[in-house]
């Protein structure tokens, strides 16, 4: 019926069955890359998990527009409702409203756990609340694993964002920066942090400070500093109650936080048991900001790389290659077709964008209220992609296949950086888009001179 968004992977339709058009629409899901399989693994997982605050999942299959191309998608139940961030603008809830709204998403994590999955990237803009009961939906489980999935990445960390990153996992890459070689594997009380990073920034309209031992503000997550930033003591008027759970859901400790199952019944206790402060609303709509919506406070700031020089590739080739794939039909929308139409849809787009400097693998597509003013075209151009090949003058990978650093990743035999950018300045920044991100390449350090300056002696 009309293209409602589009994800690091997957474009979102609204739609209804083609045989049954007084059906109720559907949130049809398609992929953008021929086979991916995050599709399959995200439809195994779906299936298995039963819960009021998970859309159904109600089919997928493959899409073949032309003989030897194939597209998974997925129809899921069509929700209609903001994000969460967006919500709380509009609704300013009180304590007691986000007790239980935190509970109901608790109990979503507990399924999917007790499933055998994990979600890998809760977030405000991974969730959904709807509009005619303020019940909320955990969507967007493109990144999500299950025990028994393939393995479809080779990075150190998972797919996730960075500011909802536990401690735990900021410790698995020692000091010395060795890559290891087993990469890190979350666990359940991964998404409660995050959770609770989520929670923290609805409650308080800011990020908590990030958990990485090499951050300056790291100091912040000593037991004798954790009670100067609790959620009550940015927003008075949280209720020490709730702002409790949320402290809980970001303990250092991994098992502090208990599992989501816990979580969730100290959450639904603490609602009914909490007296008249609990209703008094979070915001009182004369914030210097939107609620929700405030930019990255000074602590979690993602600093730009900065600018290579343009490589002779870049302007010898002058794209050539990288739009020769055009023709072939692979999906892909072009972000000067998406301008929001919607207010929510507008502010929220730009906040999570740099939501804490998304590393998102997985598909945000589902909530994002975006409406072109056509609807996409699978021979859209590609934006300029990454070349098949290293680049002159790029650093290549070791005998590994790995990169040095923690940041940098290697991608068709060369290394390359992330930059933390709107697709659209991707092009500023000259670089290359990846998989709906936007990267830079990394130049091969300078070579010591061989040989000494020769010394001359100009003594009398």
């Amino acid at each position: 019926m009309e293209p409602r968004g589009r994800g690091s992977y997957g474009l979102v339709f609204r739609a209804v069955h083609a045989e049954h058009q007084g059906a109720e629409a559907v949130a049809l899901k398609l992929a953008q890359h021929l086979g991916d399989a995050r599709f399959a693994r995200e439809a195994e997982l779906l299936s298995r998990i039963r819960h009021p605050a998970v859309p159904r999942l109600l089919g997928h299959g493959q899409w073949q527009p032309w003989e030897g191309l194939s597209y998974p998608w997925l129809a899921m139940e069509w929700i209609e409702g903001l994000p969460l961030y967006g919500w709380a603008q509009v609704q300013r809830p009180s304590s007691r409203q986000v007790l239980q709204l935190l509970a109901r998403l608790a109990r979503a994590l507990d399924a999917t756990h007790s499933a055998g999955g994990l979600h890998r990237d809760v977030k405000g803009e991974n969730i959904l609340v709807r509009r005619s009961d303020a019940q909320p939906f955990l969507m967007d489980f493109g990144s999500g694993h299950f025990l028994g999935a393939a393995t479809l990445t080779i990075e150190a960390y998972p797919p996730g964002t960075l500011a909802y990153r536990a401690p735990e996992a900021w410790l698995y890459i020692p000091r010395s920066g060795k890559i290891p070689a087993v990469p890190y594997s979350p666990r359940p009380t991964d998404d409660l942090f995050a959770l609770g990073v989520t929670a923290f920034r609805l409650i308080t309209g800011k990020y908590p400070p990030v958990p990485n031992p090499e951050e300056e503000d790291a100091w912040l997550w000593r037991p004798e500093a954790l009670e100067t930033w609790t959620a009550r003591a940015c927003n008075r008027r949280c209720i020490p109650e709730l702002s409790a759970l949320v402290s809980r859901m970001l303990a250092p400790n991994a098992r502090a936080r208990g599992s989501a199952r816990e979580v969730a019944e100290a959450l639904e206790q603490a609602a009914r048991r909490a007296g008249r402060e609990a209703d008094v609303p979070l915001f009182t709509g004369e914030e210097p900001r939107p609620a929700g919506l405030f930019a990255l406070p000074q602590h979690v700031t993602v600093q730009r790389p900065p600018r290579p020089r343009r490589w002779p590739w870049f302007t010898a080739a002058g794209l050539g290659g990288a739009l020769a794939l055009s023709a072939a039909g692979l999906l892909s929308v072009s972000r000067s077709e998406e301008p929001a139409t919607h207010q929510f849809a507008e502010q929220n787009e730009s906040e999570e964008a740099r939501d804490g400097g998304t590393v998102a693998a997985g598909d945000t597509a589902l909530i994002a209220r975006v409406a072109p003013p056509r609807a996409p075209s699978v021979l859209s151009p590609i934006a300029v992609e990454l070349p098949p090949k290293p680049l002159p003058g790029q650093r290549r990978p070791d005998g590994n296949g790995r990169c040095p650093g923690k940041v940098q990743v290697a991608i068709n035999g060369g290394c390359w950086r992330k930059v933390p950018v709107d697709m659209k300045d991707c092009d500023v920044e000259e670089g290359f888009e990846y998989r709906g991100a936007c990267y830079i390449p990394v130049p091969s350090p300078s070579r010591p001179a061989t040989s000494a300056p020769v010394e001359r002696d100009d003594s009398p």
